[in-house]
């Protein structure tokens, strides 16, 4: 297949490499440079979020993506628990920490360690839940006469620290009010 395979890389295999192929028609040529790269896990460039929200009963992701090379081993604590994977948790190959049917006893600091042969890092973040968004009317289905208006609710709850935003769509579309205020009218009510 014409492929250069190496195994156990140093630093002395970096360099610019050349394959030449050729046939009774003539020799081709084709570059391509090899860096090989080794750094210990640091979040100076992505660090976990300070704080992470997660809606009750939800499910969130709390991120860890350290620079690092080779890929470091990743484990988790919340507070001193080391954490494992479970029913509700979960540690994914990124990184990254999953709970499920979040609840109030999972609030506090989580912190991601991340480990390989250059050396160790960790970041901390604070989890906190929020109530869920909730629908508490929806919009019911209307049958109108060509020509008149019609009228539609949505109302719903939310955790009275977060912003809350209505977006409707028409057959997976969302409307832009403002471009179409002439056929379509929005009324907020607190």
């Amino acid at each position: 297949k014409g492929e250069l395979r190496m195994q156990s890389l140093t630093f002395d295999d970096a360099g610019m490499y050349q394959c030449i192929a050729e046939n009774v028609h003539g020799i081709i040529y084709a570059n391509a440079e090899l860096k090989i790269v080794a750094s210990p896990p640091t979040f100076e460039f992505n660090p976990m979020k300070k704080k992470i929200l997660a809606a009750k009963g939800g499910r969130v992701i709390i991120e860890c993506k350290p620079k690092a090379a080779p890929k470091p081993k990743f484990s988790w604590s919340k507070g001193t628990e080391l954490l494992v994977n479970g029913s509700r948790i979960r540690i994914w190959d990124d990184g990254s920490l999953e709970i499920i049917n979040v609840t109030k006893l999972d609030e506090g600091r989580y912190t991601c360690f991340a480990e390989n042969n250059r050396g160790k890092a960790n970041s901390t973040g604070v989890l906190e839940m929020t109530e869920a968004t909730r629908i508490t009317l929806a919009p019911l289905n209307v049958d109108v006469t060509v020509g008149e208006n019609a009228t539609m609710q949505c109302i719903a709850s939310h955790d009275p620290t977060l912003d809350l935003t209505f977006i409707w769509s028409l057959n997976g579309f969302v409307i832009d009010f403002e471009k179409e205020h002439e056929h379509y009218e929005r009324n907020v009510m607190v």
